[in-house]
């Protein structure tokens, strides 16, 4: 089953399944994707849009998502927002978008989704998205190093979320950062040492 099948086979209960991580982990941490940043910013991945409220006021915010299911609950939650943000269906991929178009990409929970295959293709189409000098940053899980953790994440989220959205904890795309024209400026923990947040920077 490709990614947009298995999103539009959960996208209509995502967030029922999600709701205890967003309740105790992701809400404290989104932020984090957006201190600093403003101008014209692309959520790429954006989901059913848990983002919207931490959008930086002032900026203009396109956020795309291979679902059509999950863009239906980030319309939802605009609306509930009030917050202007321009929701289409694109492949992180190939998304048909101006190059140069965005001062900064945040990207949530995505890359950990694509298989070893799509990571550069994916990075590539986001340093060509993003304009000189502006950076991408990838909120995403790891393995951690504590090693009952790392078993019980590995032996038994690792499947759970392996079948339920086709995601695994051992992606590494800043492995593919140079060859998509990228340098890695941090790689940080924002949640104990299963979630990061890496930035990368267009040369």
């Amino acid at each position: 089953m490709d990614k947009k099948q298995v999103y539009e086979r959960v996208g209509r209960w995502y967030d029922l399944l999600d709701h205890f991580f967003e309740v105790g982990r992701y809400q404290a941490i989104r932020p984090l994707l957006f201190e600093n940043l403003s101008g014209t910013l692309l959520d790429a991945g954006v989901g059913t849009g848990r983002n919207i409220p931490f959008y930086p006021t002032g900026s203009t915010v396109t956020g795309i998502d291979l679902s059509p299911a999950m863009l239906r609950r980030a319309k939802a939650r605009r609306a509930a927002v009030g917050r202007a943000v321009d929701l289409r269906e694109a492949d992180i991929r190939d998304t048909g978008l101006a190059s140069e178009g965005f001062d900064a990409i945040v990207s949530t929970f995505v890359f950990c989704v694509l298989d070893d295959d799509q990571q550069l293709p994916a990075l590539q189409e986001l340093a060509r998205l993003v304009k000189p000098g502006g950076e991408i940053r990838l909120l995403d899980y790891r393995l951690p190093q504590q090693a009952r953790r790392r078993f019980i994440m590995r032996y038994f989220w690792g499947p759970v979320a392996g079948w339920l959205y086709g995601a695994g904890f051992d992606r590494t795309p800043e492995k593919h950062a140079e060859a998509a024209g990228l340098e890695v400026v941090s790689e940080r923990f924002v949640y104990r040492d299963v979630i990061r947040m890496l930035v990368l920077r267009r040369q």
